[in-house]
């Protein structure tokens, strides 16, 4: 029996608003077991993959000469090579078991497993077309896992505090990803010798990989023996959706809508190491500190995910999704400005971590409201596919603007496209009719 089988993962009766001034204190305490079992899942593994992720850049740009557009092409892929196993995953976890359960949990297990079954593998691949097969697998087990997990925060949440609920755990998540760079410019240190993109050994890299490797495996663990199988919306009793069902979800309008505009957006959202890498040429920053740019959008992150997910349940999670995009334009704004200095960059960070603070859980909070429970994997894999292919499409493109007009010049395109796209998105995401406001 696993230790999480134990417990009931029943979903918190909502409390009462009207119970004085302690009510949000209660209403963060009252966040489901399985919610903070996978939060902590998702911590451990973001240390893992953030620590990678941190290095990469440089050691890909600097250390092994790929040009920018090969760079866009091997970002472009971890975003969206996921894309392409996503929807098989939304729907396997849709399946269920001989005990009548989904299969969300194991699903998850799988992709939580491929991923830190690549980490060892960077140890041994120091070519670019070695490095872009690893990176595959590991957006594989990614595409595999998203959409279960969380599927599951949504079935043990009520739906009026589920946009608390993915608050609560991409708070959690972004501890992981503010203490992966951090974690990743420790080893370096620790590992002695120059960084590879001064000219030095490889052995500072591999002490990154090693130790990521391990933190992910410990990741794996805490899921099989925390995580419930079954959630509290999870019913044995209802039919479990054949393939045409989960292909024709976009007929529902809810769920249309929020692709479209996921889709839209995400075509003119510029990928975080792109960003990093146009504030570390236009600072001019050491090589060395580049792994700490991701600090500043983490702690932002961090720091607003939970009141940003109660605040969408209460203004409206659409809502929300639209204002985070604003915010993402000011911080393209500030950095495309006359500006210069590093409270400009810090400004840059706080607003591009705001933004990923009203996106990122709000989206799949808002996505889970317009899917029934028997469909919840499916569905947000749908969303979350449509959002990955437009950013992979994004990374080549913005790598190409790169080599033809320059960093500042891509992300000038790429700030007037975004405005349209939001304007856009408003009007798509205004309420019908027949449709309740959130």
């Amino acid at each position: 029996m696993y230790v999480a089988d134990s417990r009931s993962a029943k979903a918190p009766v909502a409390p009462d608003p009207s119970n004085g001034p302690g009510r949000r204190g209660a209403a963060l305490r009252a966040v489901p077991g399985a919610v903070i079992a996978l939060g902590a899942v998702s911590l451990v593994t973001d240390v893992s993959s953030e620590m990678v992720t941190a290095v990469l850049p440089l050691y890909l740009l600097t250390g092994l000469g790929l040009s920018p557009l090969g760079f866009g092409l091997l970002d472009g892929l971890q975003n969206g090579f996921s894309a392409l196993v996503r929807l098989a995953g939304g729907h396997l976890a849709d399946r269920r078991g001989r005990d009548g359960a989904s299969r969300h949990k194991a699903v998850a297990a799988v992709g939580y497993g491929l991923s830190a079954l690549c980490k060892p593998l960077l140890l041994l691949a120091h070519t670019v077309p070695l490095i872009g097969a690893v990176i595959a697998v590991d957006r594989t087990g990614k595409g595999l896992r998203t959409a279960p997990r969380d599927a599951m925060i949504s079935l043990a949440t009520e739906p009026a505090h589920r946009g608390r609920a993915f608050g609560v755990h991409r708070a959690m998540d972004t501890v992981g990803a503010l203490l992966g760079p951090l974690s990743a410019f420790l080893v370096l240190r620790l590992a002695g010798g120059p960084l590879l993109a001064d000219g030095g050994e490889q052995h500072g890299y591999d002490a990154v990989f090693t130790v990521s490797a391990c933190v992910a495996a410990l990741g794996v663990l805490i899921l099989l023996l925390f995580v419930p199988n079954r959630q509290a919306g999870d019913d044995p009793s209802t039919p479990a959706p054949s393939l045409r069902d989960s292909l024709t979800l976009l007929r529902l309008p809810g769920l249309r809508r929020l692709t479209v505009c996921a889709v839209l957006l995400g075509l003119t959202t510029v990928s975080d190491s792109f960003l990093y890498l146009l504030i570390q040429r236009r600072l001019g920053l050491s090589v060395t500190l580049f792994p700490l740019l991701p600090l500043g959008t983490a702690a932002a992150f961090l720091l607003l995910a939970v009141p940003f997910g109660l605040l969408a349940d209460r203004i409206g999670r659409r809502l929300l999704f639209l204002a985070g995009h604003g915010l993402l334009l000011l911080a393209y704004g500030l950095l495309l400005s006359p500006l210069q200095g590093l409270p400009v960059v810090l400004c840059v960070l706080i607003l591009h971590g705001s933004f990923y603070a009203a996106t990122d859980g709000v989206l799949a909070a808002a996505a889970a409201d317009a899917v029934p429970a028997e469909q919840r994997g499916a569905g947000l894999a749908l969303v979350g596919t449509g959002q990955a292919l437009a950013r992979f499409a994004c990374s080549l493109l913005f790598g190409a603007l790169w080599g033809a007009a320059g960093g500042t010049g891509a992300l000038a395109w790429s700030a007037g496209a975004l405005a349209l796209c939001v304007a856009a998105a408003a009007l798509v995401l205004r309420p019908t009719a027949d449709e309740e406001t959130e």
